[in-house]
């Protein structure tokens, strides 16, 4: 059964790392985009394996979120 999982890549100085958000943030890294996904698919099979292995509940997205980002005005300190 294939199951898709969204992940967040987050590059990084010569590396990226990955999120997993529907797996408690389950993260992982690759020093290229494929590795980094590679490295995903991987863990995400190695988590539900282990989740299947203890009788839990495996997680799935019936609906993929929506990723965007906003834009926040950050005050400066003021200097004393």
């Amino acid at each position: 059964m294939v199951t898709r999982y969204t992940v967040l890549l987050f590059p990084e100085e010569g590396s990226y790392s990955v999120l997993v958000p529907a797996l408690d943030n389950l993260a992982t890294q690759g020093e290229t985009v494929e590795e980094a996904l590679a490295m995903a698919r991987e863990a995400i099979e190695l988590r539900i394996q282990g989740l299947r292995a203890r009788g839990e509940y495996v997680p799935t997205e019936e609906t993929p979120p929506i990723v965007t980002s906003v834009e926040a005005d950050i005050p400066t300190e003021a200097h004393v």
